[in-house]
């Protein structure tokens, strides 16, 4: 494919995630955010870097049909602690769960990457682990926070861009855009494979 054809694909993010979205604007790319109908229900025996992997993927497959000639971008996180895959708890009380199973700990985030280009058919997919060591953290603590930041849509239930940056001690990582949910440095590398360079979009 030409870099006149490539040009002329559509950008698209496949996510519902606002934090994927403002991640995204940081390349100052033209693209359209559109919601994948995806069961993002672990299979099982599946592993936590296997499951993002699988839904990073089928979240650009889920949009190709309405994008028949565009570059899609899926992603997909599971966090692990104690050999337990943790997701995005969704209310207060499983939030205070998870926090208090992770403080003190380390978890392991697991962020996958899918590039679908639906003209041609090619798919590239990576999974960027994150390594969060976690501040130990009181039940006082723990209930402040979640209250204050109320990261229930985030899986470990933490927001490193805002408040959560506090309860963590350290993290490993070689792409820090990685743990919020958009692994840039990563696509950057998959749009040049697809012909494009976002410094010279």
């Amino acid at each position: 494919m030409s870099i006149l054809q490539t040009r002329a694909l559509q950008l698209i993010l496949a996510s519902t995630s606002p934090y994927r979205r403002e991640l995204l604007q940081r390349l100052q790319v033209p693209f359209e955010v559109v919601a994948p109908e995806v069961d993002e229900t672990p299979l099982p025996h599946e592993t936590p870097e296997a499951t993002a992997v699988r839904l990073s993927q089928l979240k650009t497959r889920a949009v190709q049909t309405a994008y028949p000639n565009a570059l899609i971008i899926g992603s997909d996180q599971v966090a692990t602690v104690d050999g337990l895959q943790l997701g995005k708890p969704g209310t207060h009380q499983r939030a205070v769960e998870q926090l208090s199973l992770m403080a003190g700990k380390s978890v392991v985030f697991h962020t996958a990457l899918s590039l679908y280009n639906s003209a041609s058919g090619s798919m590239q997919t990576a999974c960027v682990p994150t390594t969060v060591h976690l501040r130990p953290l009181t039940a006082s603590q723990i209930e402040s926070y979640l209250r204050k930041d109320e990261p229930y849509n985030c899986a470990g239930s933490a927001r490193i861009e805002t408040l959560g940056i506090a309860v963590i001690s350290k993290l490993e990582s070689d792409d820090p855009s990685a743990l919020i949910g958009l692994p840039l440095i990563t696509l950057t590398h998959m749009l040049a494979n697809e012909g494009l360079d976002v410094l010279t979009w």
